[in-house]
């Protein structure tokens, strides 16, 4: 091919942009009361859990709030010398995800308030619900009983500084079960239709 024909050869045609195929729900939007604040959301955050509450994640809320209590918890036990730079480290990332978090689930919920993302909203003055997990039934009945150990009898916690990783294999253990099971499930709710 020389440049002539390169030269010669039409253009691919680029289609023209599509006009914005929410606007009335987007106008309509605009004055809707159940719009939240992305920055007051991220502000409440400051205070762990309190942004999710904003905008109506009452869940997700209660367990950030247990979350970063437990590490500070843990942090002001003192007992954990080694561990303290990586629960200090995790402390921090926690918080500023929970304030991150707290900002873009307001900026989903305003979006799927002007029908731009299709998501479920949370329910207004929904009260949490009781929720129930084995796994997590028997960690915390796992790390009450250390700590009560250490309180109460003064068993030393330097273990903890070796055997902390196996925590880490346990839950990843559990998150593959669990995503097994999920694919098992779904393959026999297809397998009867």
């Amino acid at each position: 091919m020389t440049r002539d024909t390169e030269q010669n050869t039409p253009a691919a045609a680029v289609p023209e942009p599509a006009p914005y195929a929410h606007a009335e729900r987007r106008d309509r939007f605009v004055d809707d009361p159940r719009k939240k604040s992305v920055m007051l959301a991220m502000i409440l955050s400051l205070m762990p859990g309190l942004g999710q509450v904003y905008v109506g994640y009452y869940d997700l809320a209660f367990r950030n709030i247990l979350v970063i209590c437990g590490l500070i918890a843990i942090v002001a036990g003192g007992n954990i010398h080694r561990l303290e730079p990586v629960v200090g480290l995790f402390t921090a990332f926690y918080w500023l995800h929970n304030i991150v978090d707290a900002g873009r689930r307001a900026s989903f919920y305003n979006q799927a308030l002007a029908g731009l993302r299709p998501m479920d909203l949370p329910d207004d003055g929904k009260a949490p619900q009781p929720m129930g997990s084995f796994a997590g039934g028997v960690l915390l009945v796992a790390v009450g009983v250390t700590l009560f150990l250490n309180t109460m009898f003064d068993v030393p916690l330097d273990w903890l500084a070796q055997w902390w990783p196996l925590a880490l294999v346990g839950a990843g253990a559990w998150l593959i079960y669990a995503d097994r099971r999920a694919k098992a499930l779904a393959g026999e709710s297809a397998g009867a239709e």
